[in-house]
């Protein structure tokens, strides 16, 4: 006659309950899920700060383009962080605390590319771009 597996039943332990040994077998850390609060606040804010540069664009509310990019990046930079922390979970406890540096780690590779392709597109542009018809009548 067997007995019904039960993993918490005392086995082979001097009496004690796998709860009672804590740490003896390692923690038993999961990673945290968010609740359903989270994940709606989340998409409530990832609606509102989709909503708000769209709103801006249709109805050119800011009348320099270059300035309605930078508010448009700037919206875009504060939900790529809402996604990260209520979707992706990220905060420094978790993964002790490998998550964020990883992403520290990542950010720092995509701003040297981006600022690095920048720099080298602005320089072919001066560089490289044929010259005006009164420039080229002057050129020997």
């Amino acid at each position: 006659m067997s007995l019904p597996h039960d993993p918490h039943a005392t086995h082979g332990h001097d009496g004690h309950t796998h709860d009672e040994h804590g740490d003896e077998h390692g923690p038993h850390v999961e990673a945290s899920h968010g609740t359903m609060r989270d994940y709606v606040t989340g998409f409530v804010l990832s609606v509102i700060l989709t909503a708000i540069p769209f709103w801006l664009v249709m109805n050119g509310v800011i009348a320099d383009s270059g300035t309605t990019a930078l508010v448009i990046l700037g919206f875009a930079a504060v939900q790529i962080v809402v996604h990260m922390v209520y979707f992706l979970h990220m905060n420094p406890r978790s993964e002790g605390g490998w998550n964020m540096l990883a992403l520290m780690f990542t950010v720092v590779l995509v701003v040297i590319v981006l600022a690095g392709s920048l720099w080298v597109m602005h320089h072919l542009n001066t560089n490289m771009m044929p010259m005006s018809p009164h420039e080229a009548r002057i050129q020997p």
